[in-house]
């Protein structure tokens, strides 16, 4: 059964299920979750753990003899399995599909997994384990929730803060949840319950964003001209490769010349997004919403204009290559 984060709590006051599943983008997340159903099971009996961390030379062959000997003190058992490339191997799917068709009595499975592509959820693996067991997927808040996200953890810490307060934390944790939850925990330890002013914010929170290309990638395709700002400055500060941004920025121009060229030509949009593998929810409604407001010429000379810093990179032609890269995020992301 696919569960949603919102009930999640609700699950854990039942009998737990024989198999969880716990996969997503966001580390935090899964690891918080794999603690509540640690927790949950001891408080139903479970009384001894048995982790296994797949890796180089791991052996399937220990999940089944884990799942095959009783428990120590006689009692219930969890099987605490970690994979953290998210990829089984052939071995390893069978051996998971034999765990999911005879799931041993008094016996807990806990599977934790990292971001999973399309092709892995339609794996025979995956899909017998989401047929027997719970699975949740935990993914990092959208930014545009991220204020709210902020407040339901400070909400239980019982704090409040004013909106400003909450976009500023926001803003200075953006693609980091763990530091956002370091700083949230800081709030707590140093002002106790109560409504945080901003001033009270902007004194405890430390600039802790991970500005990554993929965001910025995110920021053009979603028309954010103030995002794409901050988050070039904070890449540049970072040190973050030249060539890498253009990379990313150049790829998307090319996607978005290609899925516009074949609209012009009277292709359905679906269609091409399939060709051009356009496969994550997101980034396909964001694209989307981005070509009506790009023309086929605006998106030539954005090439172009990516090549002209490619030149620029290699020390072919002068200039300042973060400035031009600025340039370049402001003529896609204008609405």
């Amino acid at each position: 059964m696919n569960l949603r984060p919102d009930q999640f709590a609700a699950q854990l006051e039942r009998p737990l299920a024989p198999l969880w599943l716990l996969h997503g983008n966001e580390p935090l997340l899964v690891l918080e979750a794999a603690d509540a159903i640690r927790a949950a099971a001891r408080k139903q009996g479970y009384e001894e753990r048995e982790t296994l961390v797949v890796g180089q030379g791991f052996r399937w062959d220990a999940l089944t003899l884990a799942a095959g000997n009783m428990s120590l003190f006689g009692g219930n058992k969890l099987i605490d399995l970690r994979i953290p490339t998210g990829k089984p191997g052939r071995d390893g799917g069978d051996a998971l599909q034999r765990h999911a068709r005879a799931l041993p009595e008094g016996t807990l499975t806990l599977i934790t997994l990292p971001e999973l592509d399309w092709q892995t959820r339609k794996s025979a693996w995956f899909t017998a384990l989401a047929q027997t067991g719970n699975v949740l997927e935990l993914n990092a808040p959208e930014r545009e929730r991220l204020p709210e996200w902020i407040a339901g953890r400070l909400a239980a810490q019982g704090q409040t803060a004013e909106r400003e307060a909450l976009q500023f934390i926001a803003d200075h944790v953006e693609g980091n949840l763990l530091a956002a939850h370091q700083e949230i925990r800081k709030l707590g330890l140093l002002h106790g319950e109560g409504r945080l002013t901003l001033g009270e914010v902007q004194d405890a929170v430390l600039n802790v964003a991970r500005y990554d290309i993929d965001k910025l990638r995110q920021a053009v395709l979603e028309g954010d001209p103030a995002r794409c700002v901050r988050l070039l400055e904070g890449l540049a500060g970072e040190g973050a490769a030249p060539p890498l941004v253009l990379w990313a920025l150049a790829n998307e121009i090319r996607t978005l010349a290609t899925l516009k060229a074949g609209q012009d030509a009277g292709q359905p949009l679906p269609m091409l997004l399939k060709a051009e593998r356009v496969f994550d929810e997101r980034r396909r409604q964001a694209v989307t919403r981005a070509l009506p407001r790009l023309t086929g010429g605006a998106l030539r000379a954005a090439l172009l204009h990516a090549a002209r810093i490619d030149r620029m990179i290699k020390g072919l032609v002068a200039g300042d290559v973060w400035d031009e890269f600025l340039q370049l995020a402001l003529r896609l992301a204008r609405r």
